[in-house]
């Protein structure tokens, strides 16, 4: 008998629903669940699957969940409380570690009644059964929350904070992916305008197995031909790990950090060296030396001696795995001892990447002890220097699959279906980059896959909250047509369906990084919604103004708004971000002002305006926010198609 992978000790259940458990057995075999005093039980079908309820329970914990057939297995430490499922694209899957203050954010991470489930990534063609590869759910701890989702955590936290009740987290990201991969096919093959996408996939997974080896050979070619090989670890020979060689001429490196961050644009091998100064107490004893993530391979020395090493041949995720290594207590002495690291990297960045809160040097199995930390000053060398890889984002183009699951229904397959339905009260989701430039169907796929989801997971229109693309590139120098603004404006367009809330971040990201630092302003917004129109916190303000409707007075418009939630603010001076234009539909920068809860805005090049846009561009200089402080969405008022002239 097995538990669906979902199931095991440290979970939380979602509180005052009946709660579906699941899993296999021997056909036949009668199965009986008992949690908190509640006992249901059912009998395995032929396909040896099993299913049951148990009643709606309040919250409360830790119990112990008994499952019983012809064996019995015990889950420990389980709660009763809110659970919510973290899904998306790179800015959900980002990590706390790598948010603002990211390393005192870790360090404080210590909620007991947190719990945390992170589903691998994985595609599938068809729906599983169940997670492959799952590690359980994890009790929130500084151990358990650098690589979980910081929006997930952030979010979680604040409620757990506020409602008082446990709270379970379920991380289910891939960075770079497009809504529909996230999509079930018969949700897709339901909504006439998507099938098509559904008979392209279907067209290219012909022959997938042949594909795929296909694919894998030309890479390998590609590779060969075009990426520079490791000529070979001279450094070594030339004492670059050996404690009695003269390093004074080496230069000084800020670690972590990719080399091309630092100056060194161009691929190669660089030797990274640091000094630590073992105290009395720690000499013969065993170490356990952390230093964060090597993009890509890396060969690691202490005091001369290899004691780990990672290549990119051995893992293909190599650029990014923290690296964990034992030194040897014989290798351990009083005083100077040196750790030195070898990183190779021919194709991308380079370096050692960290993060800073996983570099370190501790004793094992010592707790009480402090730990050495190795971020900062490091000396560095360049063993070789490829120059600039020629083709760096070239190579054969993946089939569909876990190389390429940008393709309908990979992602609902093999990350979403072996979750349902455990029962949860809703749904955070932070997504649509990789959808930029498909907005019209965006408008139509993306209240589809909200409504798929719910429908499977069974507990009716649960809150599905989403996170509006942030500011993001160069600022604008004139307004034009923008297709991040028009995806904002898809994502608006789904608070059309019932029981969705936004966050606005058109105020807090970064021109030159898609994926911003602050994720804590992120998540508070989403939290916001949540305690104001899931747990009835309605004296909580949760939106910024939006746009509701204009009036024309002669040579200017006036904009009303929603969600004053004490009157409009200005944030600077100024306000700023407004476009007008009138039935030619160019657009010009305009005047605007605040005239109570109103905007008025105006251009002496526009004596007869019929329309205004607000923060459309990429990157829009926005300041209009209410007495909440939370910002206006960006918005249009007309629905001119980009690319027509108005006389058409």
């Amino acid at each position: 008998m097995r538990l669906a992978a979902i199931f095991s000790d440290n979970m939380v259940l979602q509180r005052e629903v009946p709660i579906p458990v699941w899993g296999t057995a021997r056909a036949g075999e009668a199965v009986t669940v008992t949690l908190a005093g509640q006992t249901a039980k059912t009998v395995a079908g032929v396909d040896g699957h099993w299913e049951l309820r148990l009643p709606a329970l309040p919250v409360g914990g830790p119990y112990e969940m008994i499952v019983s057939g012809d064996e019995t297995l015990t889950l420990h430490n389980v709660l009763l409380g809110e659970v919510w499922i973290c899904s998306g694209q790179s800015n959900m899957e980002w990590p706390t570690e790598l948010s603002n203050n990211g390393e005192a954010e870790v360090a404080a991470a210590n909620y007991p009644n947190m719990r945390l489930f992170t589903v691998p990534k994985h595609a599938a063609y068809t729906p599983e059964d169940d997670i492959p590869n799952a590690s359980g759910w994890a009790v929130c701890t500084p151990a358990s929350i650098p690589l979980f989702s910081a929006v997930g955590y952030f979010f979680g936290r604040m409620l757990h904070q506020e409602l008082q009740v446990p709270v379970g987290l379920i991380n289910a990201s891939w960075g770079g992916t497009v809504a529909e991969t996230w999509t079930s096919r018969q949700a897709l093959l339901a909504e006439p305008s998507l099938v098509e996408m559904v008979e392209n996939y279907d067209r290219a997974i012909l022959n997938i197995d042949k594909l795929i080896e296909d694919y894998r050979q030309a890479k390998v070619k590609w590779a060969n031909g075009t990426v520079p090989e490791d000529p070979g670890n001279s450094g070594w020979e030339r004492g670059w790990a050996d404690p009695a060689t003269d390093i004074s001429e080496w230069e000084q490196i800020l670690l972590p950090g990719g080399w091309q961050l630092r100056g060194h644009n161009y691929s190669g091998v660089f030797w990274f060296r640091k000094e630590v100064d073992v105290p009395a107490n720690w000499a013969g004893k065993e170490l356990v030396l952390s230093i964060g993530a090597c993009d890509k391979s890396d060969v690691t020395y202490f005091n001369n001696v290899q004691v780990g090493g990672v290549s990119i041949e051995e893992r293909s995720d190599s650029w990014c795995m923290p690296r964990v290594y034992t030194i040897p207590a014989e290798l351990v002495k009083v005083g100077k001892n040196v750790i030195a690291v070898r990183v190779f990297s021919n194709i991308y960045q380079g370096g050692m990447i960290g993060p800073s809160s996983l570099m370190h040097l501790t004793v094992a199995g010592d707790a009480n002890e402090a730990a050495m930390v190795l971020k900062g000053e490091w000396a560095y060398q360049v063993e070789h220097n490829f120059g600039i890889v020629a083709t760096p984002f070239g190579g054969p183009a993946a089939p569909p699959g876990q190389d390429n699951p940008n393709w309908p229904t990979l992602l609902y397959n093999g990350m979403i279906a072996p979750v349902i339905p455990y029962a949860l009260r809703g749904a955070i989701w932070y997504q649509g980059e990789s959808n930029v430039g498909r907005s019209v169907e965006y408008q139509t796929l993306f209240p589809v896959m909200i409504s798929d989801w719910r429908q499977r997971f069974g507990v009716g229109d649960f809150p599905f909250l989403f996170v509006q693309l942030a500011n993001y590139m160069e600022e604008p120098t004139e307004p034009a047509d923008c297709p991040w603004a028009e995806l904002r404006e898809a994502q608006t367009m789904t608070l059309g369906l019932n029981n969705t809330g936004m966050a606005v971040i058109i105020d807090i990201g970064e021109a030159a990084d898609i994926h911003p630092r602050n994720k804590q302003d992120v998540s508070k917004r989403l939290a916001l919604n949540a305690l104001a129109n899931t747990y009835g916190r309605t004296e909580l303000p949760y939106s910024g103004p939006m746009y509701d409707h204009l009036e024309v007075e002669g040579n200017t418009i006036r904009l009303f708004f929603t969600h004053l939630n004490g009157g409009l603010r200005c944030a600077s001076d100024k306000l700023t971000g407004f476009a007008i234009a009138g039935e030619d539909r160019t657009f010009v920068w305009a005047d605007a002002h605040l005239d109570g809860d109103t905007v008025v805005v105006s251009s002496p090049q526009v004596p007869h305006p019929v329309a205004v846009r607000y923060g459309w561009d990429n990157n829009p200089l926005c300041n209009l926010y209410n007495q909440a402080e939370l910002p206006a969405s960006p918005f249009r008022t007309d629905k001119w198609v980009a690319g027509i002239p108005a006389a058409v």
